[in-house]
């Protein structure tokens, strides 16, 4: 069963809400968000290198310092005030028609360190020990995850209620997604949710696999510092906003290679004949239309490639994965692309940019070859999930993002 807790969130004023958030710290790079931050945006504090001229090192000790003073700053100008209660909050996100409604809520990290709190990604430890100092240094959850839970009906009527009153932020972000927050302070209505997740048998990390366990590893690590620890300090807590698994869309993520090793063209399509049933579909973008069959573009024409009986496992959550058939049957098997962390060979687009996007990679001559995958679903994910397996390297992609910055978690006392 998983513990939650409302909390006194740090958020935008109203009429600042929408120049604040921003877009997640690992989706932009330093450039683009220096382009990106106006005076009030949340960049400055999760991208602080932004602030330096030239961009300073991200992971300089003087970066991390200037997070802490611009979140600071941001408060002292009043940009972000705290709630006087605890809360909880439901965020709404809106992308091509379609909105998904999850909770803002604080997990505990011993769930994550038990396994209520579920992973299917492997983490680097560079990069969790970069958002650890930033976590440790705030004493805050800038930023926050993004997590599935088993569908609730008694969860989707109170969500339903609330949602029928005025949203506290309405707005539509530069990229054309609407977000909508409204504010849960009856104390009668937090407390039922609590009591609802604790019925809950586990939570699943679908977003922010980095995020979560530098969050767990700070709160493991003000419990070891602290001889009086209950468990029910603040500390104890992280960020998160939770969605019913029903909400939830995995879109595709593909691959892009640089080079056939060494084949010639016709011998590469020859190597894919004894697993795949290879059809030339022209010169129009094809999208794979189920599991285990894929589009390739290859030499300015479109294939379709749907792997034949035999060569995959649907009884194995990770032999059925078009990524794994993809890398066993093709990436290994045919180009010699072992390790997908590591090589330099490939990269890996997702699928929010368009299938144009492979296209325009390979007729650049940047890359020779482009492979779509049809989307993992929820079920897959949490089966994967579920059995403590953990999924190959660039296997999903959520869309819309959560925004940062229209609430913030602080532990600091």
């Amino acid at each position: 069963m998983v513990k939650i807790k409302p909390f006194k969130g740090i958020r935008p004023l109203k009429q600042y809400a929408a120049e604040v958030a921003s877009r997640p710290y690992d989706v932009l790079n330093s450039v683009e968000a220096k382009a990106e931050a106006t005076e009030r945006s949340l960049l400055h504090i999760i991208k602080p290198e932004i602030d330096f001229d030239p961009i300073a090192d991200e992971h300089s000790a003087e970066v991390y310092q200037k997070a802490v003073e611009n979140f600071r700053h941001w408060r002292e100008q009043g940009w972000l005030k705290q709630d006087e209660k605890e809360c909880y909050y439901v965020y709404a996100q809106t992308m091509n028609g379609r909105t998904q409604y999850g909770l803002v809520m604080c997990c505990h990290f011993e769930d994550y360190l038990s396994g209520a709190i579920k992973k299917h990604e492997l983490t680097r430890p560079d990069k969790e020990e970069d958002r650890m100092i930033h976590v440790r240094n705030q004493k805050a959850n800038i930023e926050p995850v993004f997590f599935a839970y088993p569908d609730n009906s008694e969860i989707d009527a109170i969500v339903n209620e609330v949602i029928s009153h005025p949203a506290e932020y309405d707005f539509v972000a530069a990229d054309t997604f609407g977000h909508k927050l409204w504010v849960i302070d009856d104390q009668a209505t937090c407390q039922r949710i609590t009591e609802i997740f604790g019925t809950i048998s586990a939570l699943y990390v679908a977003d922010g696999h980095h995020r979560t366990a530098a969050a767990a590893r700070v709160g493991a690590e003000c419990k070891a510092n602290n001889p009086n620890h209950t468990g029910e300090e603040e500390y104890c807590y992280f960020l998160a906003v939770t969605f019913p698994e029903s909400h939830l869309r995995i879109i595709d993520y593909n691959r892009v290679v640089k080079d056939l090793n060494g084949l010639s063209e016709e011998q590469f399509l020859e190597a894919l004949n004894t697993d795949f049933e290879v059809a030339k579909v022209g010169n129009e973008i094809y999208t794979p239309n189920a599991l285990h069959n894929f589009s390739m573009y290859l030499g300015g024409e479109w294939y379709s490639l749907t792997a034949k009986q035999g060569t995959y496992d649907d009884n194995d959550p990770i032999g059925v994965l078009d990524v794994t058939v993809l890398s066993n049957l093709v990436l290994d098997k045919i180009l010699g692309i072992s390790d997908l962390r590591t090589s330099k060979r490939i990269d890996f687009v997702g699928g929010i940019r368009g299938l144009g996007e492979l296209q325009k990679r390979v007729d650049s001559g940047e890359m020779k070859v482009a492979f779509a995958l049809y989307p993992v679903s929820m079920r897959q994910l949490i089966d994967i999930a579920d059995t403590g397996n953990i999924m190959p390297p660039k296997t999903t992609w959520f869309e819309p993002k959560l925004r940062s910055g229209v609430v913030i978690h602080s532990f600091e006392e």
